[in-house]
């Protein structure tokens, strides 16, 4: 099963409006909960003072249409929260959450039901799979629910049984499944309602290492080939920087930085970003853009092409190899140069940009 590129940059809809546009957010857990809506107390003050917590301050951001869209955050940073409160599955204290204009707040009970089944499917850490029913059960239960024929239904979840790679165990149950198969089991019955937006709550961090790292490339995998909408939690910075298109980074409910991960590991907003992303090693991430530089005077500009969005790591045999500075190149525009110098610069840890 070949994996799609992890460096190639996907092509986002940016002339439209965004599918999920969340404004304002505010998720209060405690008495008189509206009323600490706006407040400038910390996290402690706000509990000393009101027997409140504030779970989500305040969150605003756009989520485009076929995007992957990381949040991120350590224990108790409100991400979790933050997702259940786009489903309304915990009920938003303020704000708007407006999928394709219209505002999931305002929906009644029916209607939001209606969401759920047919534009939004979440998939959870732990599988909520039905034991006594098969895999191919568990898939189109979500489709029995909804009404849909028998036959129809049994149909779509072969169909999405096979794009997760579960064929041959469409009539094992859960128990006689791995975690991983289990995952992908839920993975398939999300798919199989053809959501608009697929949601992901931490859906790998009970499985083991190697496992998690074959249903994240079978993430990736998927939304090449169904270019689903996709918001993913996690706590794991390494995770989020191989998913995301983009990575919301939260701290005590709040919004710390959005970008993308060359963005959140070249320029962080500040220390507590700074500190997350001090480990990684910077020439996996960024791309050419942060390290190229204008040609001097003298320099030869008929040198090899690489574009401004190549990771550096995919760039170094190309400039290491080359005679002569590297061209880089968007449409017909030259943008500048990388040389030997500026790479080695980076896999020595000495970039700074």
């Amino acid at each position: 099963m070949t994996v799609p590129s992890l460096t190639e940059p996907r092509q986002l809809d940016t002339d439209t409006p965004p599918v999920l546009a969340v404004r304002g957010l505010w998720k209060v857990f405690g008495p008189k909960a509206d009323g600490v809506v706006g407040t400038t107390l910390s996290r402690k003050e706000l509990k000393e003072q009101t027997g409140c917590v504030a779970a989500v301050r305040d969150v605003s951001f756009d989520v485009r249409r076929g995007e992957v869209f990381v949040v991120m955050g350590l224990s108790g940073s409100g991400k979790s929260t933050l997702v259940r409160c786009l489903t309304r599955l915990i009920e938003p204290t303020a704000g708007e959450i407006v999928l394709d204009g219209e505002d999931i707040r305002k929906a009644d009970d029916r209607r939001l039901r209606e969401l759920r089944r047919h534009r939004m499917a979440m998939v959870f850490q732990h599988f909520g799979l039905l034991p006594h029913r098969c895999v191919l059960d568990n898939v189109a239960f979500g489709l029995e629910i909804r009404g849909v024929p028998k036959q129809e239904r049994y149909a779509r979840a072969r169909e999405v049984v096979d794009l997760v790679g579960l064929n041959g165990f469409e009539n094992s149950y859960p128990d006689q499944l791995s975690g991983g198969m289990q995952q992908r089991v839920g993975l398939a019955r999300a798919l199989a309602a053809d959501p608009e937006v697929l949601l992901f709550d931490e859906p790998f961090s009970a499985l083991d290492p190697l496992i998690r790292r074959e249903m994240q490339n079978e993430v990736i995998r998927l939304h090449h080939e169904v270019g689903k909408t996709m918001v993913f939690i996690t706590h794991d910075l390494s995770e989020a920087l191989k998913l995301g298109d983009r990575i919301l980074i939260m701290r005590d409910g709040e919004l710390v930085q959005v970008g993308t991960p060359d963005q959140v590991v070249g320029a962080p907003a500040d220390d507590y970003v700074r500190d997350f992303v001090s480990d990684v090693p910077r020439s996996h991430v960024l791309t050419l853009r942060w390290i190229m530089r204008q040609p001097l005077m003298d320099e030869s500009l008929d040198g090899p092409v690489l574009g401004p969005d190549v990771v550096i790591r995919d760039a170094v045999h190309t400039v290491l190899s080359a005679d002569r500075p590297v061209r880089v190149i968007e449409g017909d525009d030259l943008l500048g140069v990388v040389t030997s110098a500026e790479i080695l610069e980076v896999i020595a840890g000495g970039q700074e940009r």
